[in-house]
C-alpha cells in the first residue's frame, strides 16, 4: 500500500476510535479538564498522532495503547465518584485566594499566581475591586469563584420582598420557517394558536426565523428581514391595566352611590381586585 493511502487510511480509523473513546469518557474530557484529564488527553493525542504517521507499524498497538489510557481514565472518574481523598489527590483541592477583602498571598504563591492573574480572573467576574470580595476561591479546574461583599451585591427581589413569577425554559417552536412539533407540544400550544399569533403579529411563517414560546405562554420571533419592526405582545400589560380600570371604577362606584349597601358591595369587591392584581403583578408585569 503507499504511504499516502496507509496514512489516509490509519487516520480514518483512529478518528473513529478516538471519536468512540471519547464518547465512552463523557463530555468531562472536552469541558474544563482536570490536570489528570490534560495529561490523559496528551498522552492519547499522542499515540494517536505516532501510530497515524506510520512512526509504528502496528496499528493494533496504537488502538490497545490508546484503548489502555482511556480505560485508566475511565477507571479514575469512577474511583473519583466514590472516594473524596482519591478526587482531592487526582483533581486537587480548591484554594482561597481571597478571604475578607485580604489576599492570601502563601495561597497564591502555592498556586503560582501572580497578581495580575488574579486580577485578570476578577475582572471576567465584573470585579475590578478586590477590596469588594468577601471570598474568592480558586476551584481545582482553574476557575475563580467569587462572592462579593453582603453591601457589594446586587440587590434580588427577595431583598425587597417582592415576589415575582418563576420562569420556565422557552420552547423554540420556529426555527428556519419549520414548525418543531415536540417544542409546540412541550409548550401547551397547537398550530391553530400559532397561526393566531402570527396573523396578530402580521407576519406568515415562511417569514420567521426563530420563533420561541416564553414563559408566560406568548410568542416572540425574529424575522429574516431586520428592517421589519415586530411588534412586541401586549396581552399581559393591556390585561394588567384593564384590572387596574375595573378596580378603579368600582372604588369610583364606591364614592358616588348613596346607597350604604352598595358602597359596601363596590368596596368588598374593589378590595378583592386590589388582592387579585397584587396576585397576579408578577405575571403580568414586565
Amino acid at each position: 500500500m503507499p504511504e499516502y493511502a496507509s496514512i489516509f487510511t490509519r487516520a480514518i480509523i483512529f478518528f473513529i476510535v478516538l471519536i468512540v473513546l471519547t464518547r465512552v469518557l463523557g463530555k468531562k474530557q472536552i469541558s474544563e479538564i482536570s490536570f489528570f484529564e490534560y495529561v490523559s488527553g496528551i498522552t492519547i493525542g499522542s499515540i494517536a498522532g505516532e501510530v497515524i504517521m506510520g512512526l509504528d507499524s502496528s496499528i493494533g498497538h496504537g488502538v490497545l495503547a490508546i484503548t489502555v489510557f482511556a480505560l485508566i481514565t475511565l477507571l479514575v472518574d469512577i474511583i473519583s465518584l466514590k472516594s473524596k481523598k482519591f478526587r482531592d489527590l487526582v483533581e486537587g483541592k480548591r484554594t482561597i485566594i481571597i478571604k475578607d477583602g485580604k489576599i492570601m498571598e502563601d495561597n497564591l504563591k502555592k498556586e503560582k499566581y501572580s497578581i495580575s492573574e488574579i486580577d485578570s480572573l476578577l475582572r471576567q467576574k465584573d470585579v475590578f475591586n478586590m477590596a469588594d470580595v468577601e471570598f474568592a476561591i480558586l476551584e481545582p479546574k482553574g476557575d475563580l469563584s467569587v462572592l462579593l461583599k453582603k453591601e457589594n451585591r446586587p440587590l434580588t427581589p427577595k431583598d425587597m420582598n417582592m415576589k415575582v413569577a418563576n420562569d420556565k425554559a422557552p420552547q423554540t417552536i420556529i426555527m428556519d420557517g419549520t414548525i418543531i412539533n415536540d417544542a409546540m407540544a412541550a409548550a401547551g400550544k397547537d398550530r391553530n394558536w400559532l397561526h393566531t399569533e402570527l396573523d396578530k403579529l402580521g407576519i406568515t411563517l415562511e417569514n420567521v426565523f426563530l420563533g420561541q414560546v416564553d414563559s408566560y405562554g406568548g410568542l416572540t420571533v425574529d424575522v429574516y428581514d431586520d428592517k421589519l419592526n415586530v411588534p412586541t405582545p401586549q396581552v399581559r400589560p393591556l390585561l394588567m391595566a384593564m384590572l387596574k380600570k375595573c378596580q378603579a371604577d368600582l372604588e369610583l362606584f364606591a364614592l358616588e352611590t348613596q346607597s350604604d349597601k352598595a358602597k359596601a358591595m363596590y368596596n368588598k369587591n374593589a378590595k378583592r381586585l386590589e388582592n387579585a392584581i397584587d396576585t397576579l403583578k408578577p405575571y403580568l408585569n414586565g
